[in-house]
């Protein structure tokens, strides 16, 4: 079989994005490309899907079959669900913690202004959204706050890197309300977490 046709196969059945070694290791030990071999399948399938509503997209966990951004308001309509509308706050602090980490739920609150409730760390961190980086050497030891690969990989980024730029704090509420975009377009993964504002 041809490698560039196991690996678009493989992903079109993966559930999740899968990186060059994950893409390495389906094959066996005596017929194992080497890394430059895949990138170059994986090359040759993007320009593939270059004119088709199908796109391979790399984010920070891998590759992934996805459709093109300007076709999921027609692909939405197959899920009857609302997507979820997530809090003003939930939405300030993901982008806080994006764009200022590490940093803790004291600090997040200093920025913000205002107390952070226990639920919107709780939904960020069960979404898999932030995780838990370490505590920090003051009385209590609070946690501190970073983001994960699941956050790169919702928002289709490969990086931090990629965040648009942000001058100076206070453009987080627009910052917030761009990253509501991507939530609006979910798919039926992603409809129950809705949290009121």
């Amino acid at each position: 079989m041809d490698i560039k046709e196991i690996i678009e196969a493989t992903l079109f059945a993966a559930d999740r994005p899968l990186s060059i070694t994950q893409l390495q290791n389906i094959f066996g030990d005596m017929e194992r490309p080497e890394r430059p071999e895949l990138v170059s399948a994986l090359t040759a399938i993007a320009n593939d899907y270059q004119e088709r509503p199908i796109q391979l997209q790399e984010v920070a966990s891998g590759y992934r079959f996805q459709i093109r951004e300007e076709l999921s308001p027609w692909v939405s309509k197959l899920f009857e669900e609302r997507p979820p509308k997530f809090s003003r706050a939930l939405l300030e602090t993901l982008a806080i913690i994006a764009y200022q980490q590490p940093l803790t739920r004291g600090d997040i609150e200093q920025i913000r202004g205002v107390s952070v409730s226990t639920n919107i760390i709780r939904t960020l961190l069960d979404r898999e959204w932030v995780r838990v980086v370490g505590h920090k050497e003051v009385p209590g030891r609070p946690a501190v706050y970073a983001t994960t690969r699941q956050f790169l990989d919702y928002f289709n980024l490969k990086s931090l890197d990629e965040l648009p730029p942000l001058p100076s704090i206070s453009e987080v509420e627009d910052v917030a309300e761009l990253m509501q975009a991507p939530m609006d377009a979910a798919g039926p993964g992603e409809q129950n977490d809705e949290i009121p504002s």
